[in-house]
């Protein structure tokens, strides 16, 4: 028996409608919490008003209580974090998710137009389950004088924390439902399961590029990704374990996957493994 067209359409809707609720209540049940860990008036001013954004749609936590339990992490730059340091900040905090707010205000000078300035917030969503950058957002606002930019800024924070809001549910269900491959790790110096163990290496290797995005704001960052390698040298995941956003995340996972990898050996047996590469970024001015 073949359904009508209408009955068919509402059925697909209803499934739809469905999944977008359920996604929905996934997040409203979430804890988060909101940081600014530079704690300027311009960060506070906006932190403020992206919590107001998002506060009748999840469990936002009390920001001072908040605030408190993460100052009591020390970690060496907060926009910077490896995965395990953002899992025990998750884990004091007592929340699902963090968000960190870095606001900053600059001068740019323009071939096309007068000088201006530039009122900006780096949004980096953390979840404290897997420790991962899970969204990054860049929000800009632009002015004649540095006070207007700001300004202008402040009354977007509704837009980026409701962008947030719309993102999150879809990676709250899949952060429930992903598994990882076992596979052994490099063996440590001196162990028996060093013995007659050759670790794997690239064919050629191929440099990350420091993107223009990290160049404008004069980004210095490491950036840290665990593979797991097959046994017949092609990659079978990639994780990025220590984030930084402004795009360099993507381009050390682009880079890794594009190079070709002799697999590990162990007593001339090629085997599945899982390794950590580590980049380091900083701007290097152009001549």
């Amino acid at each position: 028996m073949k359904l009508p067209n209408s009955i068919i359409a509402k059925t697909a809707f209803g499934l739809h409608l469905g999944v977008l609720l359920t996604f929905a209540s996934v997040v409203s049940g979430q804890k988060i919490a909101v940081l600014a860990p530079d704690r300027t008036p311009q960060e506070t001013a906006y932190s403020a008003m992206f919590s107001g954004a998002i506060a009748n749609r999840v469990k936002l936590l009390d920001g001072g209580m908040a605030e408190a339990a993460f100052r009591s992490v020390t970690v060496e730059n907060p926009f910077n974090l490896s995965a395990e340091d953002s899992k025990n900040i998750g884990s004091v905090i007592g929340c699902d998710y963090f968000i960190l707010l870095r606001n900053g205000t600059l001068r740019r000078v323009s071939l096309n137009k007068p000088d201006y300035f530039e009122a900006f917030t780096a949004a980096y969503v953390v979840s404290s389950r897997t420790g991962r950058l899970v969204i990054w957002k860049l929000q800009r606002a632009e002015a004649e004088n540095e006070a207007n930019a700001e300004d202008k800024l402040l009354a977007s924070a509704n837009t980026l924390g409701s962008e947030i809001f719309k993102e999150l549910p879809s990676i709250a269900a899949n952060e429930t439902t992903e598994t990882s491959p076992s596979v052994e790790e490099i063996p440590s110096e001196n162990t028996d399961a060093a013995k007659n163990f050759r670790a794997p290496v690239p064919y050629l290797r191929i440099a990350p590029e420091y993107t223009p995005l990290a160049y404008l704001y004069d980004v210095k960052a490491t950036v840290e990704i665990q593979v797991d390698l097959g046994a017949d040298g092609k990659i079978l995941r990639t994780e990025i374990v220590r984030w930084a956003g402004f795009g360099l995340d993507e381009s050390v996972d682009a880079a890794v996957r594009k190079m070709n990898w002799r697999p590990a050996e162990r007593n001339g047996r090629t085997l599945p493994i899982r390794f950590l590469l580590r980049y380091n970024f900083k701007k290097i001015e152009k001549e």
